[in-house]
């Protein structure tokens, strides 16, 4: 079957000049005699108007030019369709690229979308919300929301929201519900992650797999700053997993489960954000694997 391509371009993501990106995608996509189309992201970031494009026209891949935002717009528009979604990480987070092995370099990832192999990973609903790689409560949630007020986006920008929110940063009051069991804690952040990556090549959650069939929640518990600090240092290093512990009696810095599904009670109304967009929080959280959500081109 010949392919047919759409690009999604985003103008405004992450803080490179896409002209020269533009004219490569062209170039490159042209020399594979692939038939192609290039659109610019939408603000609203509704594209179930490709649904129909796609059956009319034979779309066979739509390749998201930005970031994770972008990336949960097309392929939340897109379940249940038959199409390949691929990425070429053009945002301020990238975090589904780096946990899927997509290179940021342009070239290298315009190889992947044109030799690589299409294979179906999972995503999660929160709230009845999508989410394709990481959702967050409490202090990371709280970047996000400022990171999205700057003017100016990147990694630099990023890294100077999270100084900022950590020295300030307090705990949240949660009750968490986890295999059948209910416990509460009072934590920075809770991160509840389909991918290892918060966007920044930073790895929060390291066993965690795009299809696996299973969700890895990351408790970072109330302690000192300085404490909280060498906590996620040895969570990023070490990556255990306390799956075998009764989570009644954990008195772990860091608890970290695995399962297809958890209840949030969000007792302190902390700060949401999904995919690195800031969203509108809940006093109750219903989270669930969606398997073999989309199709996604990797290496």
């Amino acid at each position: 079957m010949q392919r047919k391509i759409i690009y999604l371009i985003n103008p405004i993501s992450g803080i490179a000049e896409k002209g020269d990106y533009i004219n490569l995608i062209k170039e490159k996509t042209s020399e594979q005699n692939i038939p192609f189309e290039i659109i610019h992201t939408k603000a609203d970031g509704n594209y179930f108007f490709l649904r129909e494009k796609i059956d009319s026209e034979n779309i066979t891949d739509v390749i998201v030019c930005g970031g994770d935002g972008s990336v949960n717009n097309v392929a939340r528009s897109l379940l249940d369709m038959d199409v390949n979604i691929g990425i070429i990480p053009m945002g301020s987070g990238n975090g589904l690229a780096y946990a899927a092995k997509i290179p940021k370099n342009i070239q290298k990832a315009l190889q992947i979308i044109f030799q690589g192999k299409s294979s179906y990973i999972d995503s999660f609903f929160i709230n009845e919300q999508f989410s394709c790689m990481l959702c967050g409560l409490g202090f990371d949630a709280q970047v996000a929301h400022d990171f999205a007020k700057q003017p100016r986006r990147g990694l630099w920008t990023y890294i100077n929201q999270t100084i900022k929110n950590f020295i300030c940063a307090k705990a949240y009051h949660f009750d968490i519900t986890v295999r059948g069991k209910c416990f509460e804690t009072n934590a920075y952040f809770i991160s509840i992650a389909n991918s290892n990556q918060f966007g920044n090549r930073f790895t929060i959650a390291p066993k965690a797999s795009l299809n696996d069939g299973l969700l890895d929640l990351v408790v970072v518990k109330k302690m000192s700053k300085i404490k909280m600090f060498l906590a996620i240092i040895k969570q990023i290093t070490r990556g255990k997993i306390n799956e075998h512990d009764d989570v009644t009696f954990l008195k772990r810095d860091i608890l970290y489960f695995q399962s297809d599904k958890f209840i949030i009670r969000n007792l302190s109304s902390a700060p949401l954000h999904i995919d690195g967009d800031p969203a509108e929080t809940a006093k109750r959280f219903s989270i669930e694997i969606i398997h073999e959500a989309f199709k996604l081109i990797q290496p």
